[in-house]
């Protein structure tokens, strides 16, 4: 899947404001939104083949980069529920 498919604007279409917002607020954000990327990257170089790694170590990318997405899903319904 293409960098832009995983954009977090993109994937939260409808809290961009509070995207926004929490990277003007939160460092904690501000780091998740960097491993996002990193790990967004890594897994896209590997899928291109520009990288190798095992089917396992993709996964594990993959499984993390879901962690990190639960943990802004989880920072953007507290936002909303202030």
């Amino acid at each position: 899947m293409s960098e832009l498919g995983h954009d977090l604007h993109a994937l939260f279409p409808a809290q961009t404001a509070i995207l926004h917002k929490l990277k003007l607020d939160s460092e904690h954000y501000r780091t998740l939104a960097l491993r996002h990327h990193a790990l967004t990257q890594a897994i896209g170089r590997i899928e291109a083949g520009l990288d190798a790694a095992s089917d396992d170590r993709l996964e594990e990318l993959k499984k993390q980069r879901l962690v990190v997405l639960d943990d802004i899903a989880g920072m953007i319904a507290h936002y909303e529920e202030a």
